[in-house]
């Protein structure tokens, strides 16, 4: 029987090229269409995770979508599909709980704005600033208290807050913000209140929220 010293170097790097292709296969066999990976989500399946994201890249079975963020093209009948922005958002902060307001959220209350730009805001706990995700800017904002969804009281509460970032003139949106909050429920607005932690919309809410 022969042992290791006996083997020629052709025989080893054969060995050797071989247990790496059997180790892509296996990292291969654990992507899914349409997801998105850490870098060290993918480690868990790869022994050389660098040079195998490298190769998987080439061939594009894996595209970068920001730094240390990978995603499996989903193939459809137009073409390659992006990745869901909540998929993307949550590999990227490694964290599941933010909450992500599209730019025309807003206009949805019927108080007079009219936003027309393009960069979602994702409320979280972990990341702040303006990051390019798979081609699109979102605006990352840290905050110690985020709701867990999107209802129309948490949206209103965000409008508030955000008075001063609105290209419309606040004097005219906010009156009929805070008519609009008259005619919410007083439990759910207050409870927007208190998961969102903005001092400024409690101060504006306080008339509302006291009325019996």
């Amino acid at each position: 029987m022969r042992n290791i010293a006996d083997r020629t170097p052709l025989t080893m790097f054969k060995v050797s090229e071989m247990h790496t292709m059997s180790a892509l296969a296996e990292l291969k066999r654990h992507l899914r269409p349409g997801q998105v990976y850490r870098r060290k989500d993918l480690a868990r399946w790869s022994s050389a995770v660098d040079r195998h994201v490298r190769e998987l890249v080439d061939e594009g079975r894996l595209e970068k979508v920001a730094a240390g963020v990978y995603m499996t093209p989903r193939k459809t009948r137009f073409g390659p599909a992006p990745a869901k922005p909540e998929k993307l958002i949550a590999s990227f902060l490694g964290d599941d709980r933010f909450l992500m307001v599209s730019p025309s959220a807003f206009n949805s209350l019927g108080v007079g704005t009219t936003q027309l730009h393009n960069e979602p805001v994702v409320y979280n706990h972990k990341r702040h600033g303006r990051f390019k995700l798979d081609g699109r800017v979102y605006d990352f904002r840290m905050r110690a208290s985020v709701p867990k969804r999107l209802s129309k009281e948490v949206l209103l509460v965000d409008l508030l807050h955000n008075l001063d970032r609105l290209p419309e003139d606040k004097s005219a949106v906010l009156p009929r913000a805070l008519a609009m909050a008259g005619e919410m429920d007083r439990g759910r607005l207050a409870r927007a209140v208190k998961e969102f932690g903005s001092v400024r919309a409690e101060r504006l809410l306080a008339p509302v929220l006291q009325t019996a």
